[in-house]
């Protein structure tokens, strides 16, 4: 059965008041989620996020200590030297773990994401490993960085040497691409379309359209195709701005439960998987 894993890119001051909006829609419907959260968003309101997501129904994870992109990306810059990788990495587990003490910080998402992941970036898979990470979640992008992102199902990187560190890509679109929050002047498309039905003539503009253009089409392609598992690209801050609120999640929750996927953290899912 396919398990469909919701997960939130938690990276700006901004996300604190989407992010008790979110909870409140989870807690509603009694669906767990990752936070990948940004550590110095965490320590400016650590009291607020422990108030929030010190909560069964929730993991929270690394999405770095101050979103920083790890690898070279065409959309937001030059990569980090590896020192300053080792600080985004470590330092945010330690941040998180600090915060939530009876908290074990395995999973980390970068910053923006890459096409194929981490794949032969072993200086980075390495220090990942040595912090006791278990998973990270970075394959984020169709080919040559075109969205939406396919449906790839986890993989660990056996092949650069770390057969323990599993690969969570996520599916979809970047929602905030998708509505034009995003500094891109188009809806970046390969040619001839990947998936038509997941394709709006212009960027959207209502939940509607998201979950119409997005959520369903992906969460039936998985189901139907007896994949493992579905998680879509999510943003709180865009959630917000876009639909405060936040019908999207209420319709998007609410076809799961009718479709009847099971729901789960990724911290959930790798434990299924070990």
């Amino acid at each position: 059965m396919t398990t469909f894993v919701p997960a939130y890119d938690t990276e700006a001051a901004s996300c604190l008041e989407a992010c008790r909006r979110i909870v409140g829609v989870h807690r509603h419907f009694q669906i767990p989620a990752t936070f990948f959260i940004v550590g110095e968003v965490l320590e400016a309101s650590q009291d607020e996020y422990r108030r929030l997501l010190d909560d069964p129904l929730f993991e929270i994870a690394s999405h770095t200590y101050s979103h920083r992109l790890l690898r070279d990306h065409p959309y937001g810059g030059p990569g980090t030297t590896l020192a300053e990788t080792r600080e985004q990495i470590v330092r945010s587990k330690e941040v998180i773990e600090r915060i939530f003490p009876n908290r074990r910080c395995i999973g980390l998402r970068t910053p923006y994401g890459f096409p194929d992941g981490l794949l032969g970036a072993s200086d980075i898979l390495r220090i990942l490993e040595e912090a006791e990470y278990k998973y990270v979640s970075s394959a984020l992008w169709g080919p040559k960085f075109s969205l939406p992102a396919p449906l790839t199902q986890s993989f660990t990187y056996a092949e650069d040497g770390f057969p323990a560190l599993r690969e969570f890509p996520a599916h979809g679109w970047h929602e905030n691409v998708l509505k034009g929050c995003f500094s891109c002047p188009n809806l970046l498309l390969l040619f001839p379309l990947q998936f038509p039905e997941a394709t709006p003539a212009d960027f959207i503009k209502t939940p509607e359209e998201e979950v119409r253009f997005n959520n369903k089409p992906f969460i039936d392609l998985a189901f139907n195709e007896k994949l493992p598992y579905v998680s879509l690209i999510w943003h709180p801050w865009s959630l917000l701005k876009f639909d405060p609120t936040m019908k999207m999640l209420e319709q998007t929750f609410q076809y799961v439960a009718e479709t009847g996927l099971r729901t789960a953290t990724f911290e959930q899912l790798h434990g299924a998987m070990s």
